[in-house]
């Protein structure tokens, strides 16, 4: 069974490579960050398109809600 290492442990060693091993190190890892990076599919963003549809709002509401924000506008604390 192999040990799972982690970024700390492969950070220290890292500190102990010398200049050209840590750029060897950046060589390889980078082309597999990239494949990795291409293959990732964004996903897919939900419309928002008939997202109030079927919700009744009267002008009585919106006139409502506006009184109640405006009731302490504007505020002497700023």
């Amino acid at each position: 069974m192999e040990k799972t290492v982690t970024l700390t442990e492969i950070l220290e060693l890292v500190t102990r490579l010398s200049l050209v091993d840590k750029v060897r190190l950046i060589e390889r890892v980078a082309p597999q960050i990239e494949q990795e990076l291409s293959i990732e599919q964004p996903k897919p963003r939900k419309s928002l398109r008939g997202l109030w549809r079927g919700v009744d709002i009267s002008e009585e509401d919106i006139a409502e809600a506006r009184r109640d924000m405006g009731r302490n506008f504007p505020r002497e604390d700023f």
